[in-house]
């Protein structure tokens, strides 16, 4: 048993709470039903979600209390209204996997504790992809200072963690494509994309995805960043990270279900599944890792 459902997808609370005052938020939600369809199907026993809207300073964060209940508002959408939860969390995995991820020479803790602030992003991809929890998920946090090295040997850890459990595992990156939210207060009906060319760059993402180019995707990351992204989340750890959990290669089956802007970012939701046919194994320009031994900065 291993990692044999994959999903991209935007955490922002308009998706859940108002897809109805813009066309392209409910192409978004609608993206999302496609993609809960899908996960449905696949038989996944285990959802583990890795979201770049609960961002850590010290290490990494494993979401751990068995039944997390509370009512979230969004910190900058609060007008949308509130967003009351009760998640099924996999405790037993979720120590698992930090013992997984400290023999990797990660640092990595626990948390579970009553009112814990489970980010939007969290939230808003669990309750549109399994919203009665039938089945059971973790919820893992963002390092904002890790860099490829150490995401690509936390994804790894998780791989490892489920083959260990003999589990099957659908995985959920939640983030935006390109990430430039509007400042000011914007009518829903006037959203759009930031810039022509975030859209673009956004567009040359989905197509790699669309053609299940994980792997590749992940290693024009650096690249991608510096043309659509703000220093909010450093790097475009998702990708390093889902490729690392997946399995680091080219043969997907990959599909967009929708894109769409969010306040002036770029939303897709994107399912990718594992395939013997695909475009295989490149010459790769990143090293590989299997063990965390700290920052090295040797691209600066």
């Amino acid at each position: 048993m291993s990692v044999v459902h994959g999903i991209i997808g935007s955490g922002l609370p308009q998706i859940l709470l108002a897809p109805e005052k813009n066309p392209g938020w409910s192409e978004v939600r609608e993206g999302y039903e496609r993609a809960r369809e899908r996960l449905e199907a696949s038989e996944a026993d285990l959802l583990i979600v890795y979201s770049t809207m609960w961002p850590s300073v010290i290490g990494h964060q494993i979401q751990a209390d068995p039944e997390p209940e509370w009512v979230h508002v969004d910190e900058l959408f609060h007008d949308l209204g509130s967003i009351p939860y009760r998640f099924d969390i996999d405790s037993e995995f979720a120590h698992q996997l930090r013992e997984i991820a400290e023999a990797r020479g990660l640092q990595a803790r626990t948390i579970a504790y009553h009112g814990f602030p489970i980010d939007t992003g969290s939230v808003v991809a669990l309750k549109l992809l399994n919203p009665n929890n039938r089945i059971p998920a973790v919820i893992l946090s963002s390092n904002v200072y890790a860099d490829r090295a150490e995401t690509v040997v936390f994804g790894k850890a998780v791989r490892a963690a489920v083959e260990r459990a003999g589990r099957k595992a659908a995985v959920v990156a939640v983030t935006s494509l390109s990430n430039r939210l509007f400042t000011d207060w914007i009518d829903p009906a006037d959203d759009r994309i930031h810039s022509l060319k975030d859209d673009e760059w956004n567009q040359k993402l989905l197509e790699f995805l669309r053609a299940g180019r994980l792997e590749d995707t992940a290693q024009l990351s650096r690249q991608i960043h510096r043309q659509i992204r703000v220093r909010k989340v450093v790097n475009f750890k998702p990708m390093w990270w889902l490729s690392a959990v997946m399995g680091q290669h080219n043969n997907y089956t990959g599909d967009v279900h929708a894109y769409a802007p969010v306040h002036g970012t770029g939303a897709a939701v994107v399912t990718l599944v594992p395939s013997q046919a695909g475009f295989g194994d490149k010459e790769y320009d990143e090293d590989d890792v299997e063990v965390y031994a700290g920052d090295r900065e040797v691209l600066g």
